[in-house]
């Protein structure tokens, strides 16, 4: 997958900037994008799967451990399959950010906000590819390990399920976090009956009482 123009005013909030950037700010993701555009070539996998509400949490067929707490339950219900994805932007953006902030720590922030809002972009995509061909069926928002309280740690059981490190390169760390880093896991409830698309963004975010991006008005996706 090559990626597409990567919004630069998304990007801008990442860095904290309120309203619209300045003239240094803009050429300097103008400059990010570019080397982010040339370098960086997303991947993502994905897996349907059952899906089976017990007593222990929400079970999906593909995957060893349940999906416990109380909001992937709420944000699951009414669905009887689900999707199973994990996307990328590879070791090529670890790697331009790491190099740019040896000397250039502006850059580095620039490459970072830039590489933030360029994943969103392809689980977008990829998402879209996924159910382009599918009629008469509806789906949820994607759910992420650590949106509400569903726990992060269920990021090992989902590589697993979709033999991630070995297709695309995607790894976690004994802290749960994803290698390399401008990656996602989520999991996207299907049903044959309308659902309630909830529990997106700010309402299920863990940061929401202390986040910055809310502090100002804005948002971080």
């Amino acid at each position: 997958m090559e990626l597409l123009p990567v919004s630069k005013s998304e990007a801008a909030r990442y860095m904290g900037v309120k309203g619209k950037p300045d003239s240094t700010v803009e050429a300097l993701l103008d400059r990010a994008e570019k080397q982010v555009r040339q370098l960086v070539r997303p991947k993502y996998v994905y897996l349907e799967t059952s899906v089976e509400f017990t007593d222990e949490g929400v079970v999906l067929g593909a995957v060893d451990e349940p999906f416990t707490g109380n909001d992937i339950r709420r944000h699951m219900k009414g669905c009887t399959r689900a999707v199973l994805l994990a996307a990328t932007l590879s070791q090529e953006a670890d790697k331009l950010i790491r190099q740019a902030a040896v000397n250039d720590m502006a850059g580095s922030l620039a490459l970072d906000c830039i590489c933030s809002a360029a994943v969103e972009q392809v689980c977008n995509r990829a998402e879209e590819e996924i159910f382009s061909s599918r009629q008469g069926i509806y789906r949820t928002w994607r759910f992420s390990p650590g949106y509400g309280d569903l726990p992060i740690s269920l990021q090992q059981s989902i590589l697993l399920a979709l033999n991630a490190q070995r297709r695309i390169g995607l790894t976690v760390t004994d802290s749960c976090l994803l290698i390399p880093s401008k990656s996602v896991t989520a999991v996207i409830g299907i049903s044959e009956t309308t659902v309630e698309r909830g529990g997106h963004g700010c309402a299920v975010c863990s940061m929401k009482e202390s986040c910055a991006y809310r502090a100002t008005g804005t948002k971080c996706r």
